[in-house]
Parts: structure tokens; C-alpha cells; sequence
């Protein structure tokens, strides 16, 4: 999430009682995870394991529960619970606002869109020219739509990350992260009914120009999809995927978190993706492979039944 401007690490430390160390004069441009942070970012960090991934990343101030040594130019914000003071951040920022209308009056659409009744259209969302938006389609806060995107009815953009920081140490094991981020879907694209397009964490979720959705399918946070794509029926992207332009995921196609899957590449139906695919080919099964290997891996399957009586026979 980039802030309206940059603001003074002070003003950060003294919202969340944090003692500073390091650059005490820097401003910071935004609050992000550390899979998407960039220069000028805040980011937290409560586990010993990421301490060291976290100082050294591309994250400018680190909210961080252990005094630690930092490099030149950062800053850490020492606090008891770096969550709680993440949280605190993002919700001064991207405060809860209650809606009363269907289209909220901060919102902006652009010439020629048509918003049938029945759609939910949030605060600050961004559409542009030529759209159509089917009945009960809702379109969460702060959510950008290019020109001549279609979204088919009972479709959500925008909802909530599945996304929580797990401490056993406690009651509550789960306490989501609240979603600060954005989806952002881009010219010529269309949705089928009843998807499911989640917002980034503190980051965007990313639906690329002229990608066609069938119906019911799911995409999670922070997930990038590139130009062109083509996903049939059904189909689940957990988050922080990268899929480039021209990817085909048929019908049930199941792909695993933070991972990569190559332009052009082709998942045939009932694939389980849980790794990174290099682009250009055509894989099947679960775990993915290429369709070929997969096939001949079935036809020697279904023969062992005779193989192994023929070796029964010989002996």
C-alpha cells in the first residue's frame, strides 16, 4: 500500500510506540509483506527465522520485536508485537469506511459503462470506458478496472487476503492481516459468474489485459496474471502466483502459493501445480509434468497387471 504521501519514520514510531533505531530522519512511502516489499517500504518481522531476510531486503524500515544491528540508511522500529503495530499502520491508513450505497460517491466510471442494479460498487474504485457490470457484482474499496472489461453476475473484486499471522502461543491461533492492497484489472478482460478475485495483502493483485475468466474461479492474494490468459471452469490460483502472458489453465486446475508458471504454457484439465513450469509446453497430472511424460507414464501403469504375470509365470 503506497501512503497519500511520504511519511516521517517519527510520526510512524510515535503511532505505534516504537523506539528507533537507525536513520531517525527517513519518510516511508508505503507498508508492505516481504514478498513484495520495495525501497522506501515499511515491513514487519516477528520470527527469528526471516530476521536476517527482512533487514537485508529491499524494505527501507523494519518493525521488528529484537534490537539488532541495521544498515546504513534504515531503520528499525523496536516494538513488544511487530503484527499489532503493523495492523495499527494499515488501519490508520486504510481506515474501515461503511457504505451506505450501492455506488459509492467516491467512486469514478468512466464514459460508457453500464452498472446493472444490484452491483456493489466500493469507495474509491476506479472503472473505465465501455464496461459492463452484471447484477450482483460487488467491487470492494479501492479496486481498479480498465476499459472494456466485462464482470459477469454474483463475481466478488476485492475481497479479503486468506492470509493470517499464527502464534500457538496464544488463544486466537489466527489473526487475519488486514488487506491494505488492491485488485487491479486491466483493459479487455473478462470475468465469468461467481469468481472470486482476492486483494493484495499490501500489494496488488494483478489480472492482465485481455485475460478471459470462465465461471467460478479463484484467484489469491498478491497473485500476478499476465496478458492474453485463458482459464476454463473452476479453476484455483493461491496467492502470491506469478503467471505470464498467454498461460491456459483448463477446467479444475489447481495451482499451489509463490510460485511461477512460464508464458504460453498449457494446463490440461485436473492439473495440480505445485511447483515453478517453464513456459511453451503442455502439462498434465498431479504433480504437473509434461503431457507427454504423463501419458506414457499411464499406458506402463495400466500394464503392470500383465507384466507382473508374466514374471509370475516365468517363475
Amino acid at each position: 500500500m503506497r501512503f497519500p504521501s511520504p511519511v516521517s519514520i517519527q510520526f510512524i514510531a510515535d503511532l505505534v510506540q516504537a523506539k528507533i533505531i537507525g536513520n531517525d530522519k527517513g519518510n516511508a512511502t508505503g507498508i508492505n509483506e516481504l514478498h513484495k516489499v520495495e525501497p522506501g517500504d515499511l515491513v514487519f518481522v516477528d520470527h527469528p527465522k526471516y530476521y536476517d531476510k527482512c533487514i537485508n531486503s529491499d524494505a527501507s524500515f523494519i518493525i521488528i520485536n529484537k534490537e539488532t544491528s541495521v544498515p546504513d540508511g534504515k531503520a528499525l522500529l523496536l516494538v513488544d508485537n511487530p503484527f499489532e503495530a503493523y495492523s495499527k499502520i494499515v488501519k490508520h491508513f486504510r481506515p474501515f469506511e461503511p457504505s451506505s450505497k450501492n455506488i459509492s460517491d467516491s467512486a469514478v466510471i468512466g464514459e460508457g459503462t453500464f452498472i446493472y442494479p444490484g452491483a456493489f460498487i466500493g469507495h474509491h474504485v476506479t472503472i473505465g470506458k465501455n464496461c459492463i457490470i452484471y447484477p450482483n457484482v460487488s467491487i470492494m474499496d479501492h479496486c481498479v478496472i480498465g476499459d472494456e472489461v466485462k464482470i459477469q453476475s454474483g463475481t466478488v473484486i476485492g475481497g479479503d487476503a486468506f492470509y493470517y499471522n499464527t502464534k500457538k502461543d496464544r488463544p486466537m491461533w489466527y489473526k487475519q492481516m488486514p488487506s491494505c492492497g488492491r485488485v487491479v484489472i486491466e483493459d479487455f478482460v473478462e470475468i465469468g459468474c461467481n469468481c472470486t478475485i482476492d486483494r493484495g495483502v499490501s500489494h496488488d493483485t494483478v489480472i492482465g489485459a485481455g485475460t478471459k475468466f470462465d465461471n467460478m474461479i479463484h484467484i489469491g492474494h498478491d497473485t500476478v496474471i499476465g496478458k492474453n490468459c485463458l482459464f476454463a471452469a473452476c479453476v484455483i490460483v493461491a496467492g502470491v502466483v506469478t503467471i505470464e502472458d498467454g498461460v491456459v489453465l483448463w477446467g479444475n486446475v489447481i495451482v499451489n502459493k509463490t510460485l511461477t508458471i512460464g508464458a504460453n504454457a498449457v494446463l490440461l484439465a485436473r492439473s495440480g501445480v505445485g511447483g515453478d513450469l517453464e513456459g511453451n509446453k503442455t502439462y498434465w497430472g498431479a504433480p504437473a509434468q509434461e503431457a507427454g511424460i504423463a501419458r506414457r507414464e499411464l499406458v506402463w501403469i495400466k500394464r503392470i497387471p500383465e507384466l507382473w504375470e508374466k514374471v509370475m509365470k516365468k517363475n
